[in-house]
């Protein structure tokens, strides 16, 4: 539970405590320290509202709570006239970094890597006309992305997007989705539990989340920079905005985004994503074995470079059914879904399962006749981003199932040291499957899956199939997945 109140009211040891962060006076020793290096930073832009309003966790994550924020800060931001920026709420969060520097959170590491997870979310909201106090949603929000990051360990980076698939605010809004950037005004702040930086959400509708999919989130952040009624150069966030920046300039699709897919290719190396691979090499009963032996040579092992991108990837999957992964705001959100505790990074890279997906000397990898890929229609919308963005490009595309350890990775040719080869395109090492597409077949594959862009017209399950190949692909319902037995 939360509750909203001015900042003034904290209990000793709080953002409030004593003399208070505004007070003009110095912080009491009570005061917790990487509280004050951010109200520091919040004081340098907010001089004249020295108590903002915060919401507050009534119970606190150290103590039991379910919300990881301590506090957040909701400021009046004026805007800048010239720069044609709007007045607008600001929104800032206390507790992804280390606040406290005792261990009750956040394990001390030293004062000069990250602060906790090293960075605090913030969030600016377009005042609406006559309104006189914030909206308190997205703090509600910014906790929803705090529990991911807490349950899971992975962090957010500039650039990075969130399919939350819901009005943020639960209105009819069409701004459904999150993009992630630095926050245009605050600078990062030396604490002395380390280093704290700002990272900025930015509402954006489902076009635009798509975009930034096939191209890359920098990409379309700098769109809509560009665009005022859709961010503008601070990227704040209109919730009644009712078009997309290609309808606003339908320029810019072709023109910025289309080349830039050309040119570029997708950023995106991977996604979470429900997907499942049978081995039809092997009848059934053999299945079990068939993860673990090794038939043939000692598989090539990926170069550095790419082994380091695809554990990464696997890391921080975040991109494609986060509805289900992250928390939900509250319980009304939840529409019928499952909403388990976030897969864990210790779970699964971690923990001696790890030793399944992440190649080392002790497990070796087995190649494969024929292969049967399955995917849920979200996931299976993205295989021509996959072909096209990345393999077509000489890189490679990772899934992570979001139910256990299972991944499958496609692969150009030219990428180095990759375990898959043009003679045996199929190899897997554990659940981890590697799939190597030749330019040739990939310009097939694309044609074949043109429907997949059709997802109004599309009706499961949906098989294709190229037997030559020995290659299965199936579009399966959600609830597929969702059973355990499958």
């Amino acid at each position: 539970m939360e509750s909203a109140r001015a900042g003034g009211g904290a209990p000793t040891g709080g953002p409030g405590a004593g003399s208070g962060p505004g007070s003009g006076s110095s912080f009491p020793s009570l005061f917790p320290p990487g509280l004050h290096g951010i109200y520091g930073e919040c004081r340098r832009l907010y001089p004249e509202q020295p108590n903002p309003l915060q919401v507050t966790a009534i119970l606190k994550y150290w103590l039991g709570g379910p919300d990881p924020l301590d506090y957040v800060s909701m400021y009046r931001n004026m805007g800048n006239p010239a720069l044609n920026v709007p007045e607008h709420w600001h929104y800032v969060s206390f507790g992804l970094s280390d606040l406290y520097g005792d261990n009750r959170v956040h394990e001390f590491t030293g004062t000069d890597g990250p602060s906790g997870f090293g960075f605090e979310l913030t969030f600016r909201l377009k005042r609406e006309t006559g309104e006189s106090a914030p909206p308190t949603w997205p703090a509600e929000l910014m906790q929803g992305l705090a529990r991911y990051v807490f349950q899971s360990e992975n962090t957010f980076c500039s650039g990075d997007h969130v399919s939350w698939h819901s009005p943020l605010d639960n209105s009819e809004s069409r701004i459904q989705h999150m993009l992630l950037t630095e926050d245009p005004q605050m600078q990062p702040v030396q604490t002395p539990f380390g280093v704290v930086t700002f990272l900025q959400i930015v509402g954006v509708c489902t076009e635009e989340l798509h975009a930034a999919q096939q191209w890359n989130g920098q990409g379309i952040l700098e769109l809509l920079r560009t665009v005022p009624v859709a961010g503008g150069p601070w990227l704040i966030t209109d919730m009644r905005r009712g078009e997309t920046i290609f309808e606003i300039d339908p320029h810019l699709q072709q023109e910025r985004v289309d080349k830039g897919i050309e040119t570029d290719g997708s950023n995106l190396s991977g996604v979470s994503a429900k997907c499942a691979w049978d081995d039809l090499s092997r009848p059934p009963e053999d299945d079990e074995d068939s993860r673990s032996i090794c038939i043939g040579t000692q598989p090539r092992r990926l170069s550095g470079k790419d082994t380091e991108q695809i554990r990464e990837t696997l890391r921080r999957g975040l991109e494609i059914n986060s509805k289900p992964v992250l928390p939900p705001i509250n319980a009304q959100r939840q529409n019928g879904l499952n909403h388990d505790r976030a897969p864990s990074r210790k779970d699964s890279l971690e923990s001696e399962s790890s030793a399944a997906i992440i190649p080392h000397e002790l497990i070796r990898t087995r190649q494969l006749e024929s292969v049967h890929l399955k995917f849920n229609q979200e996931s299976g919308a993205l295989i021509p981003l996959c072909l096209r963005g990345r393999l077509l490009h000489g890189r490679h595309f990772t899934y992570k199932s979001i139910t256990g350890d299972t991944a499958i990775t496609f692969v150009s040719t030219g990428v180095e040291g990759a375990f898959a080869t043009e003679e045996h395109p199929y190899a897997a090492h554990g659940p981890w499957l590697q799939i190597l597409l030749t330019e040739e077949f990939v310009e097939r594959m694309l044609e074949d899956l043109e429907d997949l862009n059709s997802p109004e017209e599309f009706k499961l399950p949906k098989e294709y199939s190229w037997p030559e190949k020995k290659l299965k692909v199936s579009i399966l319902p959600d609830a597929v997945f969702d059973n355990p037995l499958h």
